[in-house]
């Protein structure tokens, strides 16, 4: 189905929704976000009040059911992803939900299932395949920049987190049963994703994962390695309680390297034999906004479907779970 105007509903209108991703919907357009959702209704409320939403709801099932909204945007942590995906296919409505997809890769099949049994498009919120940043990277490699890729080195670690007071942190993000893993997989599945976007998917995976100071249940340090299905290799290691925090990929080729981080704005690096070259790029106000933009022209029929499905998504689980499983 294709619309005019593609009218969003949010469930869990948390952090992440105001200013990433919420004002997005309503500056895009034929976009227009008219319900949100949280549990403590008075916080949908107040949300509702501070961005100009018509609607709010403390019921997710009521929001996916309003018969003015199109589209539903997920934004709760992953435990309930699947549920809630599921619920607005069944309702006839294609899904945008928040990284990483799922709690495993198979709930993320059973999610893709579901989208399709119902014929809906699920979109997952990897929103680096649509900024320019790591387009221009795409481009680079795409024009030999730096010869045949040989290997991707990812370093990222960062010091460890503690609640106010220094106790254990209790984030939600370090729950398995809500997160489905620790920091990795919040964190890491944006590189991971990424690295999918510029050099295709990965077709076999090794890892570790330990928890090496005990904050928490969840892994805080995860290493492992990777082959692409293009024969590209990649090492990549993840910490969660050093002391400084580094981000840091680089892409080597035959004829030079590419050196950027997933999180940061610094300079995109080429380097080869005749020299150093930067390209800088300003992030978006609201960093969902450019991937969101595809979701609604492809949801309205103006051009190609958006660079992150579903089935990307779900490839980005798979080798995260494969990284972690010998911890859990």
């Amino acid at each position: 189905m294709k619309y005019n105007k593609v009218r969003w509903g949010i469930i869990g209108c948390g952090d992440v929704t105001e200013v990433k991703s919420g004002p997005a919907f309503q500056k895009i357009e034929n976009s227009e976000l008219i319900a949100v959702m949280r549990r403590t209704g008075e916080l949908a409320k107040d949300y509702a009040k501070r961005h100009n939403v018509l609607k709010w709801y403390d019921n997710a099932e009521a929001l996916i059911n309003d018969p003015d909204i199109d589209a539903v945007y997920i934004a709760t942590p992953p435990e309930s992803h699947k549920e809630y995906t599921i619920k607005a296919a069944k309702a006839g409505k294609p899904v945008y939900v928040e990284k990483p997809m799922a709690l495993n890769f198979a709930e993320c099949q059973e999610m893709i299932s579901a989208c399709e049994a119902a014929g809906v498009p699920l979109y997952v919120s990897y929103y680096r395949r649509a900024l320019p940043r790591f387009l221009k990277i795409k481009e680079l490699l795409e024009n030999k920049a730096i010869g045949d890729v040989r290997f991707v080195s990812t370093t990222q670690y960062q010091q460890a987190l503690v609640d106010e007071g220094g106790s254990k942190n209790t984030s939600w993000r370090v729950q398995p049963d809500l997160a489905g893993g620790g920091l990795f997989f919040d964190l890491a599945s944006h590189t991971i994703d990424m690295l999918d976007f510029l050099l295709g998917p990965i077709k076999a995976v090794q890892g570790f994962a330990s928890n090496q100071v005990g904050n928490y249940r969840a892994e805080d340090i995860v290493t492992g390695t990777y082959l692409f299905e293009n024969g590209v290799h990649g090492i990549g290691s993840w910490c969660f309680s050093a002391f400084e925090d580094v981000d840091t990929n680089e892409i080597i080729g035959s004829k030079g390297k590419i050196s950027f981080s997933t999180f940061g704005n610094d300079p995109i690096v080429v380097t080869t034999t005749d020299g150093s070259e930067g390209f800088s790029f300003e992030l978006p106000q609201h960093v969902h906004q450019p991937l969101i933009e595809t979701i609604v022209a492809d949801l309205t029929g103006d051009r190609d479907q958006c660079p992150s499905s579903g089935l990307t998504g779900a490839r980005t689980s798979w080798v995260m779970d494969e990284m972690v499983k010998s911890f859990y």
